[in-house]
């Protein structure tokens, strides 16, 4: 669990899109204040003390100078209207050392070192159903301050005169195990009706300003928008929003619950810990690891610790036996496949079939709850034009979708399903999608799986350790090791995120499947919390408090799963900190 963050994505490789839509109507900046001429940050909101100055300038009497500092890259933005599906060009002159442009959960370029002015440029083309853009510009962590001036974001910034605007406030009403209810606010001008978008599809017409989907699937997400019409045209979709039907199964877990890896196959110089000496605090066990035979094998072994590497280790008998007073107990035993070492690649549907045959035989083997899903490294990467994560292409993410709708199917409702994904796999992919030309094309590759297995997954907890910076819905670069990083990284699960250029949004996940996923000391990965800032960051994603300067796009989440460490062994070795400190804070949470 101890991985590698390849800065190089956000230092040496950011994505340029380039738009593909029909040209704007008009060329229009439709920025404010964009050449900083009235001496002020007027319509730019600016981190770390960002300021105008009257030197240097590139035309005009001012421009912008951003504040970086060791721990702020110095970020300006400024939001503006926008018209659905249509293509833009944004562009600044710049100066300093690596400065970059972007939009907001889309295109991005930068420049590096230059004492003079430099034109950055960069196309995109607004979503569906997209009505307003954030602009960015940023330095980078202690490299000194930057300049921009000139900036301008040409294309149409009204919508079609005659045109409806789009509903406001879309929100969720009764949820069924069949239906869900939707209600908004009315647009604006004249509106014959109002059309209720699934994705492209047309799932309702009504006059009224509310509609109820009903036919649905029990435990199934679904997102909708709604757009208005009249004899004109259709106005722009409102933001969306997401629900889950009724009806999901009992896995059998507590409302709040204590996740940990036990060392089952090695020691890592933490000591091994036999299974009947696990506290019963933790309600869900991992066992770490099983891993291939070969990279592309699909082939999954798991071999528990030898007796050279673990004295200490119980025969399989007894180790058994211990599974079957642990799920006596109502805990949970699962087999996670992969780690850091322990490198996933199903290339082929041998591979797939392989992966189905050999984790089955693992789980009937001790008669395991189910699968912890932990592919690190290069195990998850997606191939260039793969570019919708709702319908993936590349094989070693189909391949793997597939096995776990398989696995799912065999073992039935109460088969127990977790990942375990890092930052980079999943929260980057606000900022780059591996598939859309990213630096690596590795970021965000973990959110088809989730997407697909949505329905079925009982917990996903990312690692929040061994991160790099993540930029967070706030637009800011969050940094581990605080309630601020757990905080930003929970609620982006929660709400759910545009995927960088692709025009295309991450639907949040169900609170009762998100868990947060920490070190358990020091020893056991970078970016160790203090109990009292975790805490801190479950009470504000509970209940709303201790949030700081923090806004939840998410909202609460009452019914948060709780916690999940690296490692149990790790946690024993620095005497239970872990476990002592949130097993009775879990418990307390309403």
């Amino acid at each position: 669990m101890k991985k590698i963050w390849v800065l190089a994505v956000l230092v040496a490789g950011l994505l340029v899109g380039a738009g593909t839509g029909a040209g704007p109507a008009r060329a229009d900046n439709v920025l404010s204040n964009s050449g900083f001429e009235t001496g002020t940050l007027s319509g730019w909101s600016c981190s770390g003390g960002g300021s105008v100055v009257s030197t240097p300038v590139r035309t005009g009497k001012y421009a912008l100078a951003g504040g970086v500092t060791a721990g702020d890259s110095g970020q300006c933005t400024q939001t503006v209207g926008v018209r659905p599906s249509t293509a833009y060009t944004l562009s600044a002159w710049v100066r300093g050392n690596y400065v970059y442009l972007g939009v907001t959960g889309g295109a991005s370029t930068w420049s590096p070192a230059s004492s003079s002015y430099t034109k950055l440029t960069l196309s995109f083309t607004t979503a569906a159903g997209q009505t307003s853009a954030q602009i960015f510009l940023h330095g980078w962590y202690g490299a000194g301050a930057y300049n921009a001036d000139d900036v301008e974001l040409d294309g149409p910034g009204n919508p079609q005169p005659g045109v409806p605007s789009a509903p406001a406030t879309l929100r969720l009403g009764e949820v069924t195990d069949r239906s869900i209810a939707l209600s908004w606010d009315a647009a604006s001008g004249p509106v014959t009706g109002y059309r209720v978008y699934e994705g492209p599809d047309v799932r309702a017409t009504v006059t009224g300003t509310g509609a109820t989907l009903s036919g649905l699937a029990a435990c199934t997400t679904h997102s909708y928008t709604v757009a208005a019409y009249n004899d004109v045209g259709e106005s722009a979709k409102s933001g969306p929003v997401s629900g889950t039907t009724g009806g999901c199964a009992d896995t059998g877990l507590p409302k709040h619950a204590l996740i940990g890896y036990l060392h089952a196959s090695f020691a890592n110089g933490s000591g091994y810990v036999r299974m009947a000496d696990v506290p019963d605090a933790w309600d869900i066990i991992d066992l770490a690891f099983g891993e291939p035979t070969s990279v592309t094998s699909g082939d999954i072994r798991f071999d528990r610790c030898p007796a050279s590497e673990c004295p200490n280790v119980e025969s399989e008998e007894e180790f058994t036996a211990a599974i079957r007073a642990k799920q006596a107990k109502g805990k949970k035993v699962l087999i996670s496949i992969g780690g850091q070492n322990g490198q996933v690649q199903l290339t082929s549907a041998g591979a797939r079939d392989a992966f189905v045959r050999s984790v089955s035989a693992i789980i009937d083997r001790y008669g395991l709850d189910g699968l912890d899903v932990d592919f690190e490294g290069h195990s998850l990467s997606l191939n260039s034009g793969d570019t919708d994560f709702r319908n993936p292409t590349t094989p070693v993410i189909v391949n793997l979708i597939s096995a776990l709708k398989t696995l799912k199917a065999k073992y039935g409702e109460k088969f127990v399903l977790t990942m375990a994904p890092e930052t980079f796999f999943v929260q980057v992919g606000y900022q780059f999608y591996g598939g859309a030309g990213g630096a690596d094309n590795r970021t965000g590759a973990y959110l088809p799986v989730i997407h697909a297995m949505r329905d079925a997954l009982t917990v996903l907890h990312v690692q929040d350790y061994n991160s790099g910076p993540v930029t967070g819905l706030d637009g800011r670069y969050h940094q581990m090791g605080d309630s601020d990083f757990h905080i930003a990284m929970t609620d982006m699960i929660k709400a759910g995120f545009t995927v960088a250029n692709t025009g295309h949004t991450f639907p949040g996940l169900r609170p009762e499947q998100i868990a947060i996923g920490l070190p358990a000391a020091v020893s056991a990965g970078n970016g160790h919390t203090a109990p009292a800032q975790v805490q801190q960051a479950v009470n504000c994603l509970a209940k709303g408090q201790g949030c700081g300067s923090y806004t939840l796009r998410g909202g609460t989440s009452p019914a948060i799963r709780g916690l999940m460490t690296w490692s149990i062994n790790w946690d024993r070795y620095f005497k239970w900190e872990f476990m002592n400190s949130h097993e009775p804070f879990l418990n307390a949470l309403p």
